[in-house]
């Protein structure tokens, strides 16, 4: 197997507000914070940003991360005061729930709901 993971590189409008997000809200780790660039890691699970000055280019964005357990994160992130709507069944035969970080980048996560 040669290809092992994917990561996706994301928009950010203000570096240090974003590993703020991510690390306080949403459970992740830093992994590396320049001025310009920024990387995030949570249950390998990882996520690269970048400094951009248009808004428009993250409101534009999203990335789709596959867990284990939805309710748990559900509660985890509601506890810390994020924003967001419970879980549910999508048509599409996904279980999901949305994440908006501070700067418009879509944050989905989900579970296979067949599984």
């Amino acid at each position: 197997m040669q290809i092992q993971s994917t990561i996706p590189i994301l928009a950010s409008l203000d570096i240090s507000e974003t590993i703020d997000f991510y690390t306080q809200m949403l459970g992740f780790t830093e992994k590396l914070k320049m001025d310009s660039y920024a990387i995030v890691s949570r249950d390998g699970a990882e996520l690269h940003f970048w400094l951009g000055t248009e808004r428009h280019i993250a409101e534009n964005t999203s990335c789709y991360i596959r867990v284990a357990d939805l309710k748990v994160l559900y509660e985890e992130f509601k506890a810390k005061g994020v924003s967001l709507e419970p879980p549910s069944v999508r048509p599409w035969g996904m279980e999901e729930m949305y994440v908006m970080d501070p700067h418009g980048n879509l944050i989905k996560l989900g579970r296979d709901f067949q599984a």
